[in-house]
């Protein structure tokens, strides 16, 4: 049985309980079910699923090399507006959350 017809089932089965008047443990001795799996489902199909929204901001930034450039005097940042730090290394870049926090 594939997650898709598991849901499909158990949504059924929710259904059925609610019209049934019964208890959760009733229905699921009526039913042979094992209690503990219909408390599962129950609740995660009473949670409204949640699809990811691709369009939102994911925290990360993109970083790209720019071609016919060379490191050779450590990291550079480019911020929007024109903004540029350059010469980050692993002795100052602590500097890097102090600037950014001045911005």
């Amino acid at each position: 049985m594939t997650h898709t017809e598991r849901k499909r089932a158990w949504q059924q089965h929710i259904a059925d309980w609610q019209t049934s008047g019964l208890s959760g443990m009733a229905y699921c001795k009526r039913q042979s079910l094992t209690y503990c799996r219909f408390v599962y489902w129950r609740k995660k199909l009473a949670k409204p699923e949640v699809v990811p929204d691709r369009s939102a901001p994911s925290g990360f930034a993109k970083v790209a090399a720019i071609p016919g450039t060379q490191a050779a005097e450590g990291l550079t940042i480019s911020l929007p507006g024109g903004i540029s730090i350059t010469g980050l290394h692993a002795g100052n870049v602590e500097l890097l959350g102090d600037v950014l926090r001045q911005l």
